[in-house]
């Protein structure tokens, strides 16, 4: 039995990318889709990493991190990965906890000077 596949506008309709997008990721060796002629083909494989990308991506890691945790699932044994994992997941949660708090800062003095013109505009 043969794996469903899909055509790259499908695979961007499915994850809401671009094809420059998707085309960009298979450059950098993120994505492997199947090709036959010009046509790209993408399966369950290319459907799991595509997620992975996603998530990477929100919990704002680059591409190549993104790419190295790819890379760690077909040459580490499982605890190796987690090992991995852990460490990559703690660093970044210490930077986006530090990014939290610097916008907190912004946030709170745009606020005050925000209020000071109202105040100012009252009078």
């Amino acid at each position: 039995m043969t794996e469903e596949t899909i055509t790259l506008k499908e695979m961007c309709a499915k994850f809401y990318v671009t094809p420059r997008t998707l085309r960009y990721y298979e450059y950098i060796e993120l994505l492997f889709p199947e090709k036959k002629g010009r046509t790209r083909l993408y399966g369950s494989t290319e459907f799991a990493r595509m997620k992975l990308i996603l998530r990477g991506r929100r919990f704002g890691f680059s591409l190549e991190e993104i790419r190295q945790w790819l890379e760690m699932y077909n040459e580490h044994d499982q605890r190796e990965q987690m090992e991995i994992w852990v460490e990559m997941s703690g660093r970044q949660l210490e930077e986006l906890e530090s990014r939290k708090i610097q916008l907190q800062e912004t946030i709170d003095e745009l606020r005050a000077r925000h209020q000071r013109g109202l105040d100012t505009l009252a009078k």
